[in-house]
C-alpha cells in the first residue's frame, strides 16, 4: 500500500511539474507547445458529441487543466511499478514515450497536432517536457521509498 501511495504522490508531482513548465514557458516562448489547446479541442468536441453545449473561455481552460493533471498523474503513477533503483530510468522512458505519443497520436485521434508540431523546436520541447515530468515523478517516488 505504501508503494501505491508513493506512486500516486510521484505521479501527481510529475504532472504538476509538467503543467507548471507548460503554462510558464508558453508565456515567454512563441514556439512553446500548446498541449492545453489540444485538450480544449478534445473536451469541446467530446461535449458536442455528447449533446452538450461546449464550454468556452476560462471554464474550458479550467476543465482541461484538471483533466490533464488527472490523466498525467495516472500515467506517471505507473512508473512506480518498477524497482527503486530503476525509477529515474523508468520515469525518463515513460516521459519520452508520452512526448512521442503527443506528437504521433493526436492527429489519428482527429485533433489538430499543430500546437505540438508547428516547428522542430516545438516538437523537441514537447518530448523534453513530458520526459521532464516523468523524471520528476520517478525522482519523487525514489525519494519517498527511502
Amino acid at each position: 500500500m505504501k508503494n501505491l501511495t508513493n506512486s500516486l504522490i510521484g505521479g501527481i508531482a510529475g504532472a504538476i511539474a509538467l503543467n507548471i513548465l507548460h503554462q510558464t514557458v508558453k508565456q515567454f516562448v512563441h514556439e512553446a507547445p500548446r498541449v492545453d489547446l489540444i485538450g480544449e479541442e478534445g473536451i469541446a468536441r467530446g461535449m458536442e458529441r455528447a449533446g452538450f453545449k461546449p464550454l468556452t473561455g476560462d471554464a474550458l481552460f479550467s476543465v482541461t487543466l484538471v483533466t490533464d493533471l488527472i490523466s498525467n498523474s495516472a500515467y506517471y503513477m505507473m512508473i512506480g511499478m518498477g524497482k527503486k533503483k530503476y525509477l529515474l530510468y523508468h520515469g525518463a522512458a515513460h516521459g519520452l514515450c508520452a512526448g512521442i505519443g503527443a506528437l504521433t497520436l493526436i492527429r489519428p485521434m482527429g485533433l489538430s497536432d499543430a500546437p505540438v508540431a508547428r516547428t522542430n523546436a516545438t516538437r523537441l520541447m514537447t518530448v523534453a517536457w513530458y520526459t521532464f515530468g516523468g523524471i520528476i515523478a520517478g525522482w519523487t517516488m525514489k525519494a519517498l521509498r527511502k
